[in-house]
Formats: structure tokens, C-alpha cells, sequence
């Protein structure tokens, strides 16, 4: 029987029993298509640091390179100052690990509240793209004379040809995997005018000679938010940096019902690549071992992975498993506490139904 090796990472607050969830839908619809998922826990997050002032050391990033992928439920602890985990964590992996693509599907589900007026499912489902080692997070700059009244402060976006090149490329690819074809660059060329016009050189080319099935099509970011309210329907694929994707994309969560149900990738798609998979929302401590948290982003994302991996009828198990969970209306809310059910009851309702 074919087997997956995946890192477990369930870090801090709730995130141990989202991923507990996620594992056990995952290895419902793992048994269901004949393959098994072996498993090894890492603990890294908030009480290894206060335990031992360790985040993740160089050790953890050479072996992560030894699994299929990394499988993450949270990372924030009340306990330690923000930024610490963040960068010694999660930035220190993308960026080691080089998951250059960060991938947020946005995408309704019924039942489920849109603070959009009227909006259906068939309404909002596309994708975005986001450039995950460039631009003005890689911290290029510095501070001068802090603390004084001349203090100033400089961070630069900078990005190659070569990020660009290989995030469009993934995008175009995925956007001929998609029904509609269509693939709209979010930029802002008409003041970012050196970064802006090479995303746009970049995507023109790459269009014209490599994808010319793609209908292509451009926005501002200021113009993005505003038709991602206004107009969803409008996207299939987005591609974008770095900033503007961290941006959009949490709106896209909201718009899609809010963090409980958005999932998310940090994805190396090269040959050996090892990818990162993870709930988009934090770890939410004061709900921790109380039964009350929304496992479904973390179940999303986890069929996510298994899509990475290449075991798509899997994933589409996992997707469906969630929809239809959702269709049957026992669940009433997104909201932690308020679901109707337990953590464990919906992690139990969707494995059941994504194998029915």
C-alpha cells in the first residue's frame, strides 16, 4: 500500500485539536482510496520557547526535508511577544524551505453566512496566488538613529525576474487546470512603477508565449478589494505579491464566511519540494480543550495536502465531505461555540460523510 510521510505540527492553543480532526478525516478518505499517511509530531510553538527560548532551530529545517509535506494547526501563544513565533517559526520555514507560492482558495460553501448581500456559492470560487519570498517581507532596510526625532526607517520591495517568473508560472499552470481559464494580475504598476512594470513585462510574456488559452486581465489592489466585495464573481485565479496577497487574502477569508472555514498553502511545487499546510485562522487560546473550536479550515486544509501530494480523488473526498457536512444544515454556525456540535462531533460528521 502506498504511504505518505507527513510532519505534524500541531503548535499552540487550539491547533492540536483542529489538526486532530484534520488526521482523522484525513485517514478516513486515506483508507477509503488505498494509502495510509505515516505521521511524526514536531512541538514546536509557544511552550517549547518559553521551556527552552528555542523556535525552530536549523536541525528541524533539515529534517522537515525528509517528509511529503508539513501539516501545521497554529501558531500564537498570550505568553510570548508577537513576531518571536511568527518569524522564528513560520517565516523562518516558508522562507528555508523556499514555499514561494502561498495558495488561498476562496470559495463559499452552502449554509454558510456571507457578509455579502445575496451571494451564492456559485458566486465565490476562485483562487489566489500570492508570492511567498519576495517583495518588502524578505526585511531588506534598516532603521536610523532610533528613538531620536530623525529617526527614519526604510524597507524595500525588491524582487528578480526569477520569483516572478516561477510564481506566474505555477499560476498559469493552475489556471489551465480551471473550467473558466481566466487569470488576473493584482499589482499597483501606477506607483510601484519598477516592481509594478516587472510583474507586468513578466505576465504579458509569459501569456503571450506560453499560455495563450488564459484570457488574462489586470487590477490595481485598491481595485481588487473593492471588486472582491462588489463583484466576486468576477475572479478565477489572482496572482500577486508578496504584501498585497497577505492583504487580499484575508479579505477573501472574510467574504467566503471568515477564518473558520479558510485554508491555506505555503507550497514548493519543484521536484522534492516540500510543502506547508495550515488553517488560516490563529490559535485561538481561550477556546483551547473546551470542544468548541471550528475544525473545518483545518480539515480544508488538509485536503489541500493531499492534492499536493497528488492524491486528488482523496481531496475531493475532503472537500465534499465538508460541503456536504455544511448542505445538511447540522451545523449553524462557523462561529467557535456555536457550531451546534462539538470540535470532535463535526471532525466525526465529515469523515463519515466525505466516505458515504
Amino acid at each position: 500500500m502506498k504511504s505518505y510521510e507527513i510532519a505534524v505540527v500541531p503548535g499552540d492553543g487550539t491547533g492540536g485539536e483542529v489538526v486532530a480532526e484534520g488526521m482523522k478525516v484525513l485517514n478516513a478518505v486515506a483508507n477509503a482510496e488505498g494509502f495510509t499517511l505515516r505521521t511524526q509530531t514536531f512541538d514546536f510553538g509557544g511552550e517549547r520557547y518559553k521551556r527552552t527560548g528555542e523556535t525552530l532551530p536549523d536541525s528541524a529545517i533539515e529534517e522537515f526535508k525528509k517528509f511529503k509535506a508539513i501539516y501545521l494547526g497554529a501558531i500564537g501563544h498570550p505568553d510570548v511577544k508577537p513576531g518571536i513565533l511568527e518569524l522564528g517559526i513560520l517565516l523562518k520555514m516558508r522562507f528555508s524551505l523556499d514555499q514561494y507560492i502561498n495558495l488561498r482558495p476562496v470559495k463559499l460553501f452552502p449554509n454558510v453566512d456571507c457578509p455579502l448581500k445575496d451571494r451564492k456559492p456559485e458566486d465565490i470560487d476562485f483562487v489566489v496566488v500570492r508570492e511567498n519570498s519576495g517583495g518588502i517581507y524578505t526585511g531588506l532596510g534598516g532603521i536610523e538613529n532610533k528613538g531620536l526625532p530623525q529617526e527614519c526607517a526604510i524597507q524595500i520591495m525588491k524582487y528578480t525576474r526569477a520569483q516572478v517568473d516561477r510564481c506566474l508560472k505555477y499560476a498559469f499552470e493552475l489556471t489551465m487546470k480551471r473550467k473558466r481559464k481566466k487569470l488576473t494580475l493584482c499589482h499597483k504598476t501606477n506607483v510601484l512603477i519598477h516592481c509594478g512594470d516587472l510583474w507586468m513585462r513578466a505576465f504579458e510574456e509569459m501569456g503571450t508565449k506560453k499560455y495563450p488559452e488564459v484570457t488574462r486581465d489586470y487590477a490595481h489592489v485598491d481595485a481588487t478589494t473593492m471588486w472582491m466585495v462588489k463583484n466576486p464573481e468576477f475572479f478565477d485565479v489572482i496572482v500577486t505579491e508578496n504584501l498585497m496577497g497577505d492583504i487580499i487574502t484575508d479579505l477573501g477569508a472574510q467574504i467566503q464566511g471568515g477564518m473558520g472555514i479558510a485554508a491555506g498553502g505555503n507550497i514548493n511545487p519543484d521536484p522534492g519540494g516540500v510543502s506547508m499546510f495550515e488553517p488560516i485562522g490563529g490559535s485561538a487560546p481561550k477556546y483551547t480543550g473546551l470542544n468548541v473550536i471550528n475544525p473545518m479550515a483545518a480539515i480544508l486544509a488538509g485536503g489541500m495536502m493531499l492534492d499536493a501530494i497528488g492524491e486528488a480523488k482523496a481531496a475531493s473526498r475532503v472537500e465534499n465531505g465538508v460541503f456536504k457536512a455544511l448542505a445538511s444544515g447540522k451545523i449553524k454556525s462557523l462561529s467557535a461555540g456555536k457550531m451546534g456540535m462539538g470540535t470532535r462531533e463535526v471532525g466525526d460528521l465529515i469523515a463519515k460523510l466525505a466516505v458515504d
